[in-house]
């Protein structure tokens, strides 16, 4: 898996505890988000604290988010470290959203979607 570097600023990290405490959803636009909120939630024990640093992290199923409620992502190429992560996003803690999300790619390929291309896009929760 590859390394991405991050820095999360404290603004931003207090509209995440606010929104959390709230009960309001959050929404990761990216795998690239959605890996670094991840990261931050796993280091701090679930809590949302500012800083910068590096993800390494590895999202397969079956996996446990803490902090994402829903994904914003476009289609990813099949047996790709993204295409496991959204499949474990798509079952969280089980392992049955492999099938989930190659059933939406089907879908997708029936109705002639563009893959691979801006614009492409599909939402997650």
């Amino acid at each position: 898996m590859h390394e991405e570097r991050y820095e999360l600023g404290e603004e931003t990290a207090q509209a995440l505890r606010e929104a959390k405490a709230s009960g309001r959803r959050i929404i990761a636009v990216g795998t690239t988000t959605m890996r670094v909120l991840e990261t931050v939630a796993g280091r701090s024990g679930g809590s949302i604290e500012a800083g910068s640093g590096r993800t390494r992290i590895f999202i397969h199923p079956p996996f446990r988010f803490r902090l994402v409620d829903g994904l914003l992502t476009n289609f990813h190429l099949p047996r790709s470290t993204l295409l496991m992560l959204i499949s474990a996003f798509a079952d969280p803690g089980g392992v049955a959203g492999r099938e989930r999300i190659l059933a939406a790619y089907a879908e997708a390929i029936r109705e002639r979607y563009r893959f691979f291309s801006y614009g492409d896009a599909m939402f997650l929760h």
